[in-house]
C-alpha cells in the first residue's frame, strides 16, 4: 500500500492550491483520511480529517479556508487551500487507515509536499 501526494508548492500570500492524495496498492477498505502538517523541527499537526461518508474536520487555524474532500471509488482526499499564508508554510502529509489485502489495518503515510507561502 502507497500514499502518493502531490500539489504543493510556491505560492503568494492570499493564494490557493490544491493537494492532492492517491492510495494505491492491495486495499480493501480506507476508513479516515487526513492530511497533516509539520514545521521544521516540529511535530507534525492535525489539519482536516475527513470520514467515509464525507464528514469533516478542521484545525481552528484553517477552518473557513481549506476544505478537505475525497473520491472513494479513486482512492484520493485532496485538500482545497484557499487565502493562503505566510504561517500555512509547511510539509503537508496525507494519512489514510487502510485494511490491505491482508485484512490487516493501521494508518499509512504519505510521503509529503512541500508548501511555501512567500511574497
Amino acid at each position: 500500500v502507497q500514499l502518493q501526494a502531490s500539489g504543493g508548492g510556491l505560492v503568494q500570500p492570499g493564494g490557493s492550491l490544491r493537494l492532492s492524495c492517491a492510495a494505491s496498492g492491495g486495499i480493501i477498505s480506507i476508513d479516515h483520511m487526513a492530511w497533516y502538517r509539520q514545521y521544521p523541527e516540529k511535530q507534525r499537526d492535525l489539519v482536516a480529517t475527513i470520514t467515509v461518508g464525507g464528514s469533516a474536520n478542521y484545525a481552528d487555524s484553517v477552518k473557513g479556508r481549506f476544505t478537505i474532500s475525497r473520491d472513494n471509488a479513486k482512492k484520493m482526499v485532496y485538500l482545497q487551500m484557499n487565502s493562503l499564508k505566510p504561517e500555512d508554510t509547511a510539509v503537508y502529509y496525507c494519512n489514510a487507515a487502510i485494511t490491505n489485502a491482508h485484512y490487516y489495518a493501521r494508518d499509512y503515510w504519505g510521503q509529503g509536499t512541500l508548501v511555501t507561502v512567500s511574497s
